[in-house]
């Protein structure tokens, strides 16, 4: 089984992308992925993010069995209208988790707008994925350091791993947070093979990111030296765990 945690659909208006559900099935017939995990592309208003949820659950629903949604709604808007999206998406749609992306979004993790998407977290009871690496200084992966010290019973999924150039600050991260886990997109394969000895193979997990990036993270995955074991903790066993996949794909492997 492989899972991809990482994964987008629609207009993005941060970094000029189109992301198609063409290319989810594409990716998905070349390289036998099993379910997906699809988040909104970059966008900040409200009508726009909830057309992009739209569009994520209807898919979700034809396919429940290949697709879930997470939530991306940009966390400065007001207090009100954020809970509102993410308690429709969680609650309503039947989505899976939250994302904060700290730099298309501009938020600190620690500050106001930033702890209330893990606040949410805590009451609907899924993980928030927080982008890192690119968007320094809110994108800085040692930021969630006091987030998850301060909400222990969340998890935490480090998008990208600080994407090399902040590796070593998730690694700090992780030794200090046990809350703490991670998505591999853009992370150097020996990189992986040192954190899973030390850390876990179970705190870490399969994603893309951008559907034709799908051949190189698999491919990290089985060159890496990892044991067929660890290799599944990483294709699927993490994330049946952490995002509680396992009555929604109907087999647990786990």
């Amino acid at each position: 089984m492989i899972i991809d945690v990482h994964a987008h659909l629609g207009t993005d208006r941060v970094f000029d992308e189109a992301f198609t559900e063409r290319e989810q099935w594409d990716k998905i017939e070349k390289f036998g992925i099993d379910f997906t995990i699809l988040q909104p592309a970059l966008v900040h208003t409200i009508e726009e993010v909830r057309a992009q949820h739209d569009v994520i659950a209807t898919l979700a629903r034809s396919h429940p069995d290949r697709f879930a949604g997470m939530a991306n709604p940009n966390p400065h808007l007001p207090d009100d209208v954020y809970a509102s999206e993410v308690r429709r998406c969680i609650e309503k749609l039947g989505f899976v988790g939250i994302k904060l992306h700290t730099s298309a979004h501009a938020v600190n993790p620690t500050s106001r707008d930033g702890r209330k998407v893990f606040e949410w977290g805590r009451r609907l009871g899924v993980p928030v994925m927080v982008h890192t690496g690119a968007g320094i200084p809110f994108a800085n992966p040692s930021h969630l350091i006091p987030v998850a010290q301060s909400y222990p019973d969340v998890n935490i999924v480090i998008a990208h791993c600080g994407m090399m150039v902040l590796a070593g600050e998730t690694h700090i991260a992780m030794q200090a947070c046990p809350n703490l886990y991670a998505d591999i997109t853009w992370t150097g394969g020996f990189l992986i093979r040192h954190w899973v000895r030390e850390l876990g193979a179970e705190r870490f997990m399969f994603g893309t990111d951008h559907a034709d990036n799908c051949g190189t993270e698999l491919a990290k995955v089985r060159t890496s030296d990892l044991t067929a074991e660890e290799q599944e903790w990483l294709l699927y066993r993490s994330a049946l765990r952490v995002y509680g996949l396992q009555d929604r794909i109907g087999r647990s492997g786990a």
